[in-house]
């Protein structure tokens, strides 16, 4: 029996008990289901498919690039992999920028997929599409901070609320996305006091990359904290593995073996 099976998959509520016990939150990215699965066996508490796939899995420079076709792709085959893990995914660039009726198609997209849940980058003229998606019946997990998808408005990959007015409107855009009815936040790139401060200002459980130990939770990247790309070392990545070697050395040594006639042996032959 796997290790998530001897206990009750996440779900909102257990994630707000999290928050309200003082007991923290792991969720992971991945994006496809061989890797979903060996998740699906750890304890980590949920997995998101992020957009971040355009660029992990696909090469490409930005997050803009994803589509809903892409996650959707993506989350079936996580959610076939995890099917005992709640699973969130991203809703891809300008989806909730272009109408109600867009925004929805792409929330029944994900869901009929495997999503538990959908994440919404940033807050402002999204506040009125959250609230209709939260109230057709979908959780909605939003996103402060750095938000990928708005990377060229932002002047590239920094920290943001470094001062005293973009701090304030980090937290006050926390509060309407509460009001909103998200039911919990990530929160990217940010110093880490203002991690701690926006997570004892709101309710709802608040997801730290880059924001310092205080939050209610931490995701990774699965490729980032396994190794995969030596030349990628934000500050906030912490490596638990470094998977870039083990698979550089295997394949070395697999091109060897079939060179030399080492492999296969006769007892890797059908008779």
């Amino acid at each position: 029996m796997s290790k998530c099976n001897s206990s009750r998959p996440a779900n909102v509520l257990s994630l707000k008990q999290k928050k309200q016990t003082g007991n923290r939150i792991s969720m992971v990215t991945c994006y496809d289901a061989w890797s979903a699965k060996i998740l699906n066996e750890s304890p980590v508490d949920c997995i998101l498919v992020g957009d971040s796939l355009a660029v992990v899995m696909h090469g490409f420079e930005s997050t803009v690039h994803a589509t809903v076709e892409m996650m959707t792709l993506h989350t079936a085959a996580v959610a076939r992999g995890a099917p005992d893990k709640f699973i969130v995914a991203d809703m891809p660039f300008l989806t909730c920028s272009r109408g109600i009726d867009v925004a929805m198609d792409a929330v029944r997209s994900l869901m009929q997929a495997g999503a538990n849940a959908v994440k919404i980058e940033g807050a402002d003229h999204q506040l009125p599409v959250i609230k209709q998606i939260v109230e057709a019946g979908v959780p909605v997990m939003g996103h402060l901070g750095l938000t990928p998808q708005s990377i060229h408005n932002l002047g590239g990959h920094r920290v943001q609320g470094r001062d005293e007015a973009s701090t304030q409107k980090i937290l006050e855009d926390a509060v309407k996305l509460e009001e909103a009815g998200c039911f919990a936040i990530v929160l990217e790139c940010v110093p880490n006091k203002l991690g701690d401060c926006l997570t004892r200002r709101v309710q709802m459980p608040t997801i730290g990359i880059g924001a310092g130990p205080y939050t209610d939770g931490q995701v990774l990247v699965l490729h980032d904290l396994l190794g995969t790309d030596p030349g990628f070392s934000p500050k906030f990545l912490r490596r638990y593995a470094n998977v870039h070697d083990v698979i550089s050395h295997a394949m070395d040594t697999y091109h060897n073996d079939v060179t030399d006639q080492s492999f296969p042996s006769l007892e890797e032959t059908y008779g």
